[in-house]
């Protein structure tokens, strides 16, 4: 499927095949408790406003990897990856490995890749078990990112969002920002515990939007193993693709749509302005402006 938003990945660059995996499909699972699992079920109800608790089942704590699983099939360039959804997520990976792989060590952080599994309704992970319903999420415990691809299309059915190639771009860049900021220790400093606009759980999460738009900021550079750039030069209409889709998981407006009214005390990813402001930080200044846990209260 071509979207109205332009091409991002240039035709000739090739995929290496490498880091992305796809689990097969699972349906009716009933999602594990205890755990980062837990942790990110009932950070997620607050985001959304609502009570997705009762997803929790009574799985074993730590959960275990998911067994089966199968590399891409008829990914082999960047015209692929233009046309296909899971192949824009594979060369996605590549580019961002690329990016990452330099620029974590430069900011004094010892760099291990991340791999990414594809799944379809229902994954077991080292931090419990999910569903789709828990949307894109990083497991800390086994470096790895959890994506179902239906969740772009929940972006615009659901929150009405444009999520065009550069916004799914976006999605795959944040995830990855938690694996960098997992690398650093911040998740093991860092307090989540606590919620509201201010709170070190807001400060995660539009830190690793500032990580996403840091990578895309620079992802124009970034090249395939002959040295071919992987993506077309960014254009203002997909970069303001990408802040679309950061507007609309902001926590005010899934709020206001599913709640009727914003409650700032209970946010945990920030609201639309601040996700998109801390994107366009990234993008502009780089990876080394996103210090969000430097700056003061008023200023985040």
């Amino acid at each position: 499927m071509i979207y109205c938003l332009g091409m991002t990945f240039n035709d000739d660059a090739k995929y290496s095949g490498q880091g992305v995996r796809k689990s097969g499909r699972r349906t009716g699972l009933a999602v594990g408790g205890g755990g980062l699992g837990l942790v990110a079920i009932v950070l997620l109800s607050q985001l959304l406003g609502v009570d997705l608790t009762g997803l929790l089942g009574g799985g074993s704590a730590g959960g275990s990897s998911e067994g089966e699983t199968t590399a891409l099939t008829g990914c082999y360039t960047g015209a692929d990856a233009n046309e296909d959804v899971e192949c824009r997520v594979g060369l996605t990976r590549d580019s961002l490995e690329g990016y990452w792989a330099e620029q974590a060590p430069a900011m004094g952080i010892p760099y291990i890749s991340p791999n990414i599994r594809l799944f379809i309704d229902g994954v077991d992970t080292a931090c419990g078990a999910a569903t789709s319903a828990v949307g894109p999420f990083y497991c800390p415990a086994d470096k790895l990112i959890y994506l179902d691809t239906a969740f772009y299309d929940t972006l615009r059915t659901d929150f009405g969002a444009t999520a065009g190639p550069l916004a799914q771009l976006y999605v795959v860049g944040h995830e990855w920002g938690h694996h960098i900021q997992n690398l650093a220790g911040t998740f093991s400093t860092a307090d989540t515990s606590q919620t509201g606009p201010t709170s070190d759980a807001v400060r995660v999460e539009v830190q690793a939007d500032c990580f996403a738009g840091a990578w895309l900021g620079s992802a124009a550079e970034t090249t395939d193993a002959d040295g071919t750039r992987l993506l077309e030069p960014i254009t203002d209409t997909q970069i303001t693709d990408a802040l679309n889709a950061a507007s609309a998981i902001g926590d005010d407006r899934i709020q206001e749509k599913t709640q009727g009214q914003v409650n700032p005390e209970t946010w945990t990813h920030g609201s639309s302005e601040m996700r998109q402001r801390w994107f366009q930080t990234g993008y502009t200044n780089g990876a080394e402006a996103c210090d969000t846990f430097a700056v003061a209260d008023a200023e985040l």
